[in-house]
């Protein structure tokens, strides 16, 4: 019985760590901290729901809508749907040419996925001189230029996430899919 002034030790140890733990994490409340271990479960639920959403649209959308999606390079260093609008010279965010925009963290959050107008409505892409595909081609524009600017890990990994998203829903097969040369 020499072990009992142990077991309580013990037992008192754990008890003062797990009171020390829960008051830190009531003291944080809904703002975990910033940086420190990497959650997975977190990312990957954080990551999951933007890819959700991103696809939604108000728009009815069918199965056989799409059949195919392409990525591309924005020939860009930055930017978001705005900035794209406005370097290409359009009128507003509904004559981008494109349904996504995965930023790069130069103009909006590294990875961050931004939904066009084409895409909320569920309209085809405008055929024109740089561009020639059918009007079931889902685009996404990846803001990089492939060059010196290279799509961030964020970025390559939320493409990866959103091509699955909308392969699984509207049955887009494999080889049906297009990333850049240099992707």
């Amino acid at each position: 019985m020499s072990n009992q002034p142990r077991v309580a030790k013990v037992l008192a140890a754990l008890l003062v760590s797990m009171t020390v733990g829960a008051v830190v994490l009531m003291a944080l409340g809904n703002n975990p901290p910033s940086e420190g271990v990497f959650s997975l479960s977190t990312y990957y639920l954080k990551n999951l729901d933007s890819v959700e959403e991103a696809v939604r649209s108000s728009a009815y959308q069918s199965a056989g809508r799409w059949d195919r999606v392409e990525i591309y390079y924005s020939g860009t260093k930055g930017g978001n749907i705005k900035q794209l609008t406005s370097l290409s010279g359009l009128a507003g965010t509904e004559d981008i040419n494109c349904h996504f925009v995965i930023c790069n963290g130069l103009g909006a959050g590294d990875g961050q996925i931004q939904s066009t107008e084409k895409w909320k409505r569920q309209w085809s892409m405008i055929s024109g001189r740089t561009w020639y595909g059918s009007g079931k081609t889902i685009r996404i524009c990846v803001i990089a230029d492939g060059k010196s600017a290279l799509p961030t890990d964020s970025q390559r990994q939320m493409t990866r996430e959103l091509v699955k998203e909308l392969r699984r829903r509207f049955e887009i097969q494999t080889d049906s899919v297009y990333y850049p040369n240099n992707w």
